[in-house]
């Protein structure tokens, strides 16, 4: 079957474990209810939950040619991800980060940068750009891939037919420079609504939304948590609320809306429903701990859209 999704970007290892509380002083063992090892990234998290979806999807990122890129590669895999894109580099470890979840949901986390920030656009990426149905790119501030070779790739999968989604690593450096190269490519451009207030200056989201469709971007959707999440493009500003739940880990509830929104596309759902299908997805995520959540299926995830409780939206 031909692949519908390539995901590029970001892909790590994530050390879930809660709850944690504090970090004792002493050396001492401290029992706590689960530890969860997973595939995540701006790429690899949004990869693995639409392939848990059933989009059949591929990525194009980098590992390390260590213990935790077999691990990576063998979970992805099982999920029956196209790896092809996705080389060992010699040498490097693979970028892991480890997530200490509270009692209260907080996550401070600790992040060793690796293989991934060093991965490049190759000439098979852009082959495989040409023959699928979505790009979703999680690559904005990546060292080879700014500057050029990510608009490149994007512009090739547009001028094939794709439908392009683009999410942040961060929304630190010349992101917004880099933005400027690649939002005229994109269709839908999803990051969180801090992210989108701190690059445009506005506070407002509608007008945080006419920024970047200034900038070229077809359509925003920002996320904001517990406020829901936010669409603005040629039909004015739509407000869709959150799913009314008690979030465990929030860590991978952003790559995982934009998976739910891209299997709702895929499935020829309207913007407007896919992005209620990314709430529910989150939800369900943010139920659970890792990437994948409480995540089992497609149909889990439409069911908690079409019957769940919602928050009142408040902003």
């Amino acid at each position: 079957m031909t692949n519908r999704l390539l995901c590029v970007g970001l892909t790590t290892l994530d050390v879930t474990a809660r709850p944690i509380d504090a970090i004792p002083e002493a050396e001492t063992t401290t029992l706590i209810e689960k530890i969860t090892l997973s595939p995540a990234g701006t790429a690899g998290g949004a990869a693995l939950v639409a392939a848990k979806l059933g989009v059949k999807t591929a990525l194009a990122s980098a590992l390390g040619d260590d213990a935790a890129g077999r691990l990576v590669r063998m979970e992805l895999e099982d999920l029956g991800i196209d790896t092809n894109l996705l080389p060992a580099l010699p040498g490097l470890p693979t970028s892991t980060t480890i997530l200490a979840i509270d009692s209260q949901g907080r996550r401070p986390n600790f992040h060793a940068m690796g293989a991934s920030f060093a991965a490049e656009i190759t000439s098979a990426t852009l082959e495989a750009a040409k023959t699928v149905r979505f790009l979703h790119y999680g690559g904005v501030g990546g060292p080879k891939l700014n500057g050029g070779p990510g608009a490149e790739l994007l512009a090739t999968a547009k001028a094939a037919g794709a439908t392009i989604t683009c999410d942040l690593i961060s929304p630190r450096g010349a992101v917004i420079e880099e933005l400027s190269l690649l939002l005229p490519h994109v269709d839908y451009f999803m990051p969180n609504a801090g992210e989108a207030q701190f690059l445009s200056g506005q506070d407002d989201l509608a007008r945080a939304g006419a920024f970047f469709r200034d900038l070229g971007a077809g359509a925003c959707l920002f996320k904001n948590g517990s406020n829901g999440s936010v669409i603005v493009d040629a039909e004015g500003l739509t407000r869709l609320a959150a799913h009314d739940i008690t979030p465990i880990d929030t860590t991978s509830c952003g790559d995982s809306y934009c998976a739910g929104f891209i299997a709702g596309l895929d499935r020829g759902w309207s913007v407007r429903d896919a992005a209620r299908l990314g709430s529910a997805v989150a939800a369900l995520v943010a139920q659970g701990l890792g990437t994948l959540g409480m995540l089992e299926s497609f149909e889990a995830a439409e069911t908690l859209m079409r019957q769940g409780a919602l928050r009142e939206i408040t902003a």
